[in-house]
């Protein structure tokens, strides 16, 4: 495996697919950073050589990506001040509830958690 901001990548993909499993590179990110580290698209992992490796940690730093560490820091920040500021989407991010408008009388459950029925048990 070649490790690219302390991320161990696959192997066995092609390397811009690869690259998505760092934290803030996406598909189109990635396929900008082969294209400025001058690798081919269709070469796998395994096949890059170490001087492509460090071509493409390179560009991550050259390209100024904020990725992993400091972008997670940077986006629990952003919802840290939401918080403390006590906007609206503050108070949802608080509460555990959808923060964008979505509906909440259906669905939403991944953000509310398993259903609890709240009523007249038997006594």
């Amino acid at each position: 495996m070649a490790r690219i901001v302390g991320v161990d990548i696959p192997r066995n993909k092609k390397v811009p697919y690869s690259l998505r499993y760092i934290h803030g590179i996406g598909l189109t990110t990635a396929k900008k950073l082969c294209k400025e580290a001058k690798v081919d698209l269709d070469v796998r992992v395994q096949d890059l050589t170490e001087e492509q490796v460090v071509a493409l940690r390179n560009a991550i730093s050259d390209l100024g990506y904020k990725v992993e560490g400091e972008l997670r820091s940077e986006v629990a920040m952003n919802i840290k001040r939401l918080k403390d500021v006590g906007t609206y989407r503050g108070l949802r991010h608080r509460r555990g509830l959808p923060a964008n408008g979505q509906r909440t009388k259906t669905n939403a459950r991944t953000r509310k958690g398993k259903k609890r029925t709240i009523g007249l048990g038997k006594s």
